[in-house]
């Protein structure tokens, strides 16, 4: 102040409170709710996800009340009840949609029917953290070669993510594990043994049918607990319905390979012998999760989020030595389950600002709070003082409010709204760490072993690992993936791709089903038949189509 000497008390007063002001409005973006001079008042901002959310409760949660209070902003939000993309084209053809949509994997309608907007200027003039969180990869955000613009903020796949335990495919119950000594589990063989061994013990539990094994090929499901597993069972990590030759780029349908074949042929096996629940093909996803919350689903096929409800369910109901222990599975020891290859920053998937917003630079701003530390933080960990304290500079979530995820998770989820908006909206993955040192999301290792029940703790040990990931081979055994995910890559709507792939999921979710309940001696024709049937559906020229975005995407990553 010394500089001010001689100056009027007046002016020098005016000049200390200008400073002041100028240094209040200069702290981090990433703390505020907007710049200075932002419009707080009360909006409502539409939103449609092709995805389902049952926990949703309009924000009348308290990390949304929060968002609300902080923001002005108020999402009214349509989710798709199956999760599927049906409204989608409809939306399309109206030309009325809202602020906000999320489309999963077909973004391409809005891009080439021009209803959403390019997002690279508001970005760039308006938010500083969503250009942070995605640092170096915001050259995957580009939508191709030939138009660089951006159309979506990825969403789906977390930025900096680690995957920091595994979530498995196949999994068996603690209480098979522990009755059997904790057998060996390396290979099909092993797993159906052990479904087997238990239920020629146990034909009954709690007065009901046992059930060895049972999938969920509802909807498009069946490409998670069917389909998929053929991939991951035979050494591959997951491209959708593409195997990707790493050398060439080539793209080709998975079910043409031979190794898939022999992984369907196992489940025909199990079909013929009575292990795999013969409903399987005709039940529902709550026909399937009432099995499982009722303790006598003795083994599930898919992944873990696939059946987190009977779970919690089980949890709930005292029985937990009914919930499951997860494995790399694969069809024989030749290969090695491939679930931790590094696919790099994986972008695709995600919310798109559409032409219908009346006020896109508000919608990217709020986007931009929600990426802040201060955002991430809130719809990770909740509010300070009621969802996790800080001790010695760390948050800590309280042993009451722990049980409650645990144990309550749904209507803690509904209540807290902690986690519901992470799918939401753009966000920092697990094992990334803020700029006190803290993890952005609850799930850190410390967290994921503290949450394990007393079963899997006793599974874990009988097995001579700390966490299931512990079972799994580690990333830097694979090359990394170039292409990322090839089911990100979305084809244009007018393409060969789009047409044909139509009519191969048709032929695929009839066919498959048909060869697993068929006779094990007609199994080589019936699949055979089924080859026919995609190649007369035009899967060849599919597949070459295909193999060029594939190679797009690798050049367009690679400038």
């Amino acid at each position: 102040m010394k500089h001010w000497k001689g100056l009027s008390p007046l002016l020098a007063m005016m000049m200390l409170v200008t400073f002041i002001l100028a240094a209040c409005s200069s702290g981090d973006s990433g703390n505020s709710a907007g710049s200075e001079g932002d419009d707080l008042k009360p909006v409502t901002i539409t939103y449609f996800s092709a995805d389902s959310n049952a926990n949703w409760a309009s924000m009348q949660d308290a990390v949304g009340k929060k968002l609300t209070e902080t923001t002005g902003v108020t999402i009214q939000a349509e989710f798709a009840v199956d999760g599927s993309n049906q409204k989608l084209p409809l939306m399309v053809a109206s030309g009325e949609y809202p602020d906000l949509v999320y489309a999963k994997g077909d973004a391409n309608l809005f891009v080439d029917s021009g209803a959403f907007i390019d997002l690279t200027d508001l970005i760039e003039e308006h938010a500083p953290n969503l250009k942070k969180l995605y640092g170096d990869y915001m050259n995957r955000l580009k939508w191709s070669n030939e138009d660089e613009s951006i159309y979506v903020l990825p969403t789906l796949n977390a930025v900096d993510h680690q995957q920091l335990d595994a979530g498995g495919n196949f999994h068996i119950q603690h209480e098979v594990l522990k009755e059997l000594g904790y057998p060996e589990n390396k290979t099909v063989e092993d797993f159906e043994n052990a479904l087997k061994d238990y239920y020629e013990k146990h034909p009954a539990i709690d007065g009901q049918p046992t059930i060895p094994l049972t999938l969920n090929a509802d909807g498009w499901r069946f490409m998670i607990s069917v389909t998929d597993a053929a991939v991951i069972a035979t050494g591959l990590s997951g491209d959708g319905e593409y195997y990707v030759d790493p050398e060439t780029y080539e793209a080709k349908l998975h079910y043409r390979r031979p190794e898939d074949k022999e992984y369907f042929r196992w489940l025909n096996h199990l079909n013929a012998t009575g292990i795999l629940d013969n409903e399987t093909f005709v039940q529902k996803t709550d026909q399937y999760e009432a099995k499982i919350a009722s303790g006598r689903v003795l083994g599930v096929i898919d992944a873990d989020w696939g059946f987190g409800n009977p779970t919690n369910a089980l949890r709930t109901a005292g029985k937990e030595n009914r919930t499951y222990a997860r494995f790399p599975i694969q069809l024989d020891e030749t290969t090695k389950d491939a679930s931790f290859q590094n696919a790099g920053y994986a972008a695709g998937w995600g919310v798109g600002i559409t032409t219908s917003a009346k006020d896109p630079v508000r919608i990217i701003k709020f986007l931009d709070y929600l990426a802040s530390e201060e955002g991430q933080i809130l719809m990770n960990w909740g509010i300070e003082g009621e969802h996790y304290d800080v001790k010695d500079g760390k948050r800590v979530i309280p042993e009451d409010v722990q049980d409650r995820k645990v144990n309550d998770n749904a209507s803690f989820t509904k209540e807290s709204g902690i986690g519901l908006y992470n799918s939401l909206f753009p966000r920092y993955g697990d094992g990334a760490m803020d700029s006190t040192g803290n993890y952005y999301t609850t799930n850190f290792p410390e967290q994921i072993k503290a949450n394990y029940t007393p079963s899997a703790k006793e599974t874990l040990k009988a097995y001579g690992a700390e966490m299931w990931k512990d079972f799994w081979p580690k990333s830097e055994e694979f090359p990394t993936k170039p292409w990322g995910a090839a089911y990100l890559i979305s084809p244009p709507i007018d393409s060969n791709i789009a047409i044909t792939y139509k009519r191969v999921e048709e032929i695929v979710r009839k066919r498959i089903p048909e060869i697993i309940l068929a006779e094990p001696s007609q199994f080589d024709a019936l699949y055979d038949q089924f080859i026919q049937d995609l190649n007369a559906a035009g899967a060849e020229k599919m597949e070459q189509e295909y193999s060029e975005l594939v190679r797009d995407r690798v050049e367009l990553w690679s400038n």
